[in-house]
This record gives structure tokens, sequence and C-alpha cells, in this order.
């Protein structure tokens, strides 16, 4: 089984590639290195996948030769595609990079998939940032997701509106995964989990947004990856009438404040955190809270890690990594 995963050294993706090869899988991982946070743990990231199965293809989706050229003659069966410009904030400084990448990338993963034979499966990454400025919680697959409040989140809708087409016209097995605050060891340097343990660790300050009022429904990551390999490992049956395609949401299904998390920061780092208050951002939404009963319904989704077991965790990894040992 040869399973394309892009996004390969990106947070999820690596650990969606370990996970595949731990169990014996070949995989493609594709990815462009972009400076959007430093390539260089993208490159430690891809260290840690090197051995037997793993084949490595630096590629740019936006580019849709240098894709075709890449993958030639590889014989994927399955494609999870993590691969885009994330980061909501960064969006309103540079919107043509998600259009590149989420809109012109994803066209051309599409398009490349609908080439391949046999291929049995397409996971690719939403964001609960669809639900824009929803109030009603928890959120679930069946709210309206037609006012996103950032062109990130306008692009992730975009994308499973495209999904939704390839689907009906050609008959691929599709799911989108809306993501929640997804956190842990190896993380994104643009999460508030790392930007916050960062800073206390060098005795700085941290802005807390919304004056702190805010929730968060964090996930950490092995739960993340668990769900992500379950809607790999059964795609949606064609029944010949609606498309096979589906939307989940993943997440931990428990939102957390966002002063709980800095208070488990802190007793994880053993130091107070100097707490700069500031208003909500532009693109930002006070909480987040995932109902996550079609994903446990239809895939076993059960979700196993608090945050406070997780921020220890990525804490001890952060020290490690840091050498702050």
């Amino acid at each position: 089984m040869t399973t394309l995963v892009t996004g390969a050294a990106g947070f999820i993706g690596f650990h969606v590639a370990r996970h595949l090869l731990d169990r014996g899988e070949r995989v493609i991982g594709l990815d462009d290195l972009n400076p959007y946070y430093s390539p260089e743990l993208k490159r430690q990231r891809l260290a840690a996948l090197e051995g037997p199965g793993f084949t490595f293809c630096h590629v740019d989706l936006a580019d849709a030769a240098a894709l075709d050229a890449a993958l030639s003659g590889a014989r994927v069966r399955r494609i999870i595609h993590l691969a885009a410009q994330a980061g909501v904030r960064h969006s309103l400084e540079n919107p043509r990079a998600y259009v590149q990448a989420n809109l012109v990338g994803q066209v051309n993963l599409l398009e490349y998939a609908r080439q391949l034979d046999g291929l049995e499966s397409v996971v690719y990454a939403s964001s609960s940032s669809v639900y824009g400025g929803n109030t009603k919680l928890p959120f679930s697959e069946s709210d309206p997701v037609d006012h996103p409040v950032s062109l990130y989140a306008a692009t992730k809708k975009a994308d499973e509106l495209m999904g939704n087409v390839y689907a009906h016209l050609f008959r691929i097995p599709l799911t989108g995964l809306r993501f929640f605050t997804v956190y842990g060891p190896w993380g994104r340097p643009d999460m508030a989990v790392w930007l916050f343990t960062e800073s206390i660790l060098a005795g700085e300050p941290i802005p807390v947004f919304n004056h702190g009022v805010m929730w968060r429904d964090f996930t950490y990551i092995d739960d993340i990856v668990a769900g992500v390999v379950a809607v790999a490992d059964a795609p949606p049956m064609d029944d010949g009438t609606a498309p096979p395609h589906r939307i989940y949401n993943i997440g931990n299904n428990r939102p957390e404040p966002l002063m709980r998390m800095i208070d488990l920061l802190e007793q994880s780092i053993g130091r107070k955190a100097e707490r700069r208050l500031e208003p909500l951002q532009p693109g930002d939404i006070p909480s987040t809270y995932a109902d996550i009963a079609a994903i446990r319904r239809d895939h076993g989704f059960a979700p196993t890690t608090p945050i406070e077991v997780g921020i220890p965790r990525f804490v001890e990894w952060f020290k490690r990594y840091r050498g702050a040992v």
C-alpha cells in the first residue's frame, strides 16, 4: 500500500506519515518547504521520516507540471492531502499565497487523483475556521458555513465545495476533515501553545487576545492522527446516487478556556507568564467546540488526551527540542 501524504514536512502531515511508516506502509511525502515558518524545522521532521518505505518529493502543489512529473509512475492507492497555507492572521497580510496553495493546489491535487487507477480514498484538510462567526455551540457539520471571517476560512470552504464536485463528477471517494486547534510535539511555531511556551521560557510577555475570554477545542496530535488514519482506511461508499464525499469535524469535543491552557503551561514550565491582555484580532473567533458525533459513529473516533495530559507532554518535548532541560 502506497499513500501520498502532502504537507509531509508539516505538523500533522509528519505525524500521519510517521504512523503509516510505523505500520509498514510505503509513503510518498510531498512538501514545498515554504518559509511561512522555519524550513529548518520542516527538514528536521523529514529527517525523522527517513528510512525504508519513505520517499520525499520537494514540489509546490500549485505547479501542476512539477507535481505530475514528480509523481509519474507512482502507484498511489490513497492520498492524505494536508498541504496548505495555514494561519488565519497571515491570510490578512498575504492573501495570494492562500489562493495558490489552498485553491490552485487543491485543484491540481484533485486533477492528479482523478487520473489514478485503483485509487481507494482521498482525505483532505479543511478547518474549524469555516464556521466563521457562528455562535451556536458545539459546531456541527450540518451548521451553515456561508459567512467566513477570514480568507483562510474561505479557501477551506472552497476546498470542500471542490471536493464535492470531483466526488460527484468522477466518483472519487473524498473525505474532508475540519480540524480543531491541533497541538503537540513537533507542532507549528505560529500556534499559541508553541508561542506561549517559547515566551514564558524566555521571560517575555504573552499576548492574550479578547482579554482572555476565549475557548478552544484543543486536540492532541495523537488523537488527530488516529482519526485521519481511520477515515483514510474506510472511505465513503459510492451508492451511485449521492457523491461519495463526507465532511467531519475532528476535535477533542471538550472546549477549554484559553486561561486554563496558560495555567497548565505555567505549571509545566514552572514559571508564571506575564499576560498582556489585548482585543480580539481580525479574522479570529472567540470560541470553537467540535460536535464529533458523526466521526465517532462512522469511524469510532474517540479522543483520549485532555489538555491536562497533552500540555505537559508538549512542554517536555519543547524543552528537549530547544535544549532547555
